[in-house]
């Protein structure tokens, strides 16, 4: 009985102990568990084609914002449309296109490699990130109004308010067209959008949608030739009335 006694105490005895070593166990488990998910979630959770960087330079322009950047020891530049950013912050982005030898006639500066981007956030981009539809990016059928642009006509062209006064006898045609571009957005459906105004109009329409193969800067005075169509749809809602279609840069 004693021996019996003895056996279930020194038993009890290590089995506290065995539990106690489990408990210390679980509980640095879960420390070292809650220091990983404490560390950047943004970091560790972006969708496999977003990149994390750190603005390091910012340079603005009348539309247009520079940002040298690093990332995992790399260093580019990358050019989006005007917003805030501040040096020594984090962002993110996922859609963008290279550029090589691009020359800004802002900053009259050549850039060996540019990226142009497409969605540049302060916001992680995660996989549950909703993503929008490639021909979004495009811009609607028509970009906010610039009251202050006023574009002579180019010689032998018409202006966007003819255009689209007359856009059944424009239909198939080549025409040539001058205004500022008011938004550019490269490398969707391998065509770069255009979307220029000249401060004419007709009724509602004072803008102009462009697909051309060739680059212009946002607030740039540019003229296009290029062919007129008419209700083209792209689909994911975007229906042009009117649309300048494999349009050339004229210099």
């Amino acid at each position: 009985m004693i021996t019996f006694a003895m056996h279930y105490i020194y038993k009890n005895k290590y089995m506290k102990i065995y539990a106690k070593r489990v408990e210390i166990l679980f509980s640095v488990l879960f420390f070292l568990v809650s220091c990983q998910q404490g560390k950047d979630t943004g970091k560790t959770d972006l969708a496999p084609n977003a990149h994390r960087v750190k603005a390091e330079e910012v340079i603005q322009t009348d539309r247009y914002t520079y940002v040298r950047v690093t990332s995992d020891q790399s260093e580019y530049w990358i050019a989006i449309n005007k917003m805030d950013v501040k040096e020594g912050k984090t962002y993110y982005w996922s859609d963008g296109m290279e550029m090589n030898e691009f020359t800004s006639k802002e900053l009259k500066r050549t850039f060996r490699s540019i990226y142009f981007i497409q969605d540049f956030t302060d916001q992680p981009i995660t996989s549950s990130r909703p993503v929008q539809p490639a021909t979004s990016m495009a811009g609607k059928p028509q970009a906010p109004e610039h009251s202050d642009i006023h574009i002579t006509k180019a010689e032998g062209g018409i202006t966007i308010a003819e255009l689209h006064s007359g856009r059944n006898s424009f239909s198939g045609k080549k025409v040539i067209i001058r205004g500022e571009v008011v938004k550019f957005s490269p490398d969707i459906m391998h065509k770069n959008w255009v979307h220029i105004q000249d401060g004419t109009r007709d009724g509602d329409y004072y803008d102009l949608t462009i697909t051309t193969t060739d680059f212009v800067e946002v607030g740039e005075v540019a003229t296009f030739e290029g062919v007129v169509a008419l209700d083209k749809d792209f689909g994911a809602g975007y229906r042009y009335e009117v649309i300048l279609e494999n349009a050339r840069l004229k210099k």
